[in-house]
């Protein structure tokens, strides 16, 4: 469906949502961004996941790519709240080792893979390039970190200042600074950051259908009066 069509559909389905919630959707799209995506890796703690999911949701950004080698992904309703319906998640587990396949994916789509590691190259959260692209933060699991696979394959690497005794932070609280980082940045910046016009339809319509009780029933029907109109 071509973006003409698929906003002439979405014109359709607005009928049926309430005005409250099209607002609420027009002004939560017009700042969502697709400059920074998140990836998870083996994240096995449902709050953990769903701490991550609600972070992301909160400062724009649409895609979250969650890879499961080892461990399946959960999420917690109690924390996630319901937020990884308004997300587009990408979930890579066909095989024993699903990073490479992620991170080609990513790479293949335009983005930086950046590892949310210390590294002999890395950088502080503060002097990462928002100019040089699109970017993938990478998060790994809760004990030890991201895959030495991961590690291989990410183009460059951060590190968030400490400045006390411990040496981690939680893997929630680390993608909620990074993103927060980063959002006020690049909506700082002259940046272009959001979707296209046909990704902004696909999104809209994702939200719509979430947001009605019979979206197929209501699909179908607009089906039929334009056969019969």
């Amino acid at each position: 469906m071509n973006t003409h069509e698929l906003k002439a559909l979405n014109d359709y389905l607005k009928g049926f949502v309430t005005p409250g919630r099209a607002e609420k959707i027009d002004q939560v799209l017009s700042l969502r961004q697709r400059h920074v995506t998140v990836m998870l890796e083996d994240i096995y703690q449902p709050h953990n996941a769903s701490a991550v999911l609600r972070s992301c949701d909160a400062f724009g950004i649409q895609h979250v790519h969650i890879v499961e080698n080892r461990n399946s992904y959960r999420i917690n309703p109690d924390v996630e709240l319901g937020t990884a319906q308004w997300l587009t998640l990408h979930h890579y587990r066909e095989k024993e080792n699903n990073t490479p396949d992620a991170i080609r994916q990513l790479k293949e789509s335009g983005y930086r893979i950046i590892a949310t590691a210390p590294h002999s190259r890395d950088c502080l959260l503060e002097d990462l390039s928002i100019e040089k692209g699109p970017m993938a933060l990478m998060f790994g699991t809760e004990l030890n970190g991201l895959s030495d696979t991961a590690l291989d394959l990410a183009d460059e690497f951060v590190r968030i200042p400490m400045h006390g005794f411990v040496e981690s932070f939680n893997i929630s609280v680390s993608a909620a600074i990074c993103l927060s980082s980063l959002d006020r940045r690049l909506r700082d910046s002259r940046i272009p950051i959001q979707p296209d016009a046909h990704e902004l339809q696909e999104i809209r319509h994702q939200w719509y259908r979430n947001s009605l009780k019979r979206p197929d029933q209501l699909i179908r029907a607009y089906g039929q009066e334009k056969t019969h109109g």
